[in-house]
């Protein structure tokens, strides 16, 4: 798992330091394709609420596993919330390593939907949205979780082009990123629980009555 996890940030990196030459102008063409100098308040909604909906995953899973007493749903919550913040340093650890300006500044013609001062590649909204989507279709495999999940994700992926603050391959990036992250955490949770013989966290409600 330790390679697979080396493997898919070496790629990324390698990407991001010399990928980005040889695709520069893919890149900014299908940019200007996607964007929209004056997007519409659906881009700008859905960009917006990356962070609220990701972060109130684990969070209304907690709370709902404390009302029920359910100790798999605590669990789950745990491993969402964990997931999300792998995903968050590797992503913010990459900007800093790969230094990609923001297309707007590359290229002035684009006028951004909003502005932002971190670097561009990998694009973060989009690297947590798939962890979100990752973490909770992991959690809870079935077909009602999944597809809207990863709508929403693709929709966070589509509206940081639409806002011309993203490269696609930032957005690209930030996919594979954020899955891989999730995917990586959830091998490791059950590695940990199955070391530990999968010890509860919640005292059963007898007991806790006595």
């Amino acid at each position: 798992m330790r390679k697979f996890t080396t493997i898919i940030l070496l790629c990324i990196t390698f990407w991001g330091n010399t990928g980005q030459v040889r695709a520069q102008n893919l890149d900014i063409d299908v940019l200007r394709m996607v964007h929209n100098p004056h997007p519409s308040a659906v881009s700008v909604f859905i960009s917006n609420s990356t962070s609220y909906v990701g972060m109130s995953v684990p969070l209304v899973m907690g709370v709902a596993a404390l009302i029920e007493n359910n100790d798999s749903l605590l669990k789950s919550a745990v491993y969402v919330g964990t997931a999300l913040a792998v995903d968050m340093a590797l992503t913010y650890s990459l900007k800093q390593i790969v230094g990609r300006p923001r297309p707007y500044i590359t290229y002035p013609d684009i006028v951004p939907g909003e502005y932002q001062s971190s670097m561009s590649f990998p694009s973060g909204h989009t690297s947590f949205a798939f962890a979100s989507a990752t973490a909770l279709s992991l959690s809870c495999p079935k077909w009602y979780v999944i597809v809207p999940s990863y709508a929403w994700a693709c929709s966070v992926g589509y509206s940081r082009m639409n806002l011309g603050v993203h490269y696609p391959s930032d957005v690209l990036a930030g996919a594979l990123l954020g899955a891989g992250s999730a995917y990586l955490t959830y091998e490791v949770n059950k590695w940990f629980w199955a070391k530990t013989g999968n010890k509860k966290i919640l005292l059963d409600k007898k007991i806790s009555q006595l």
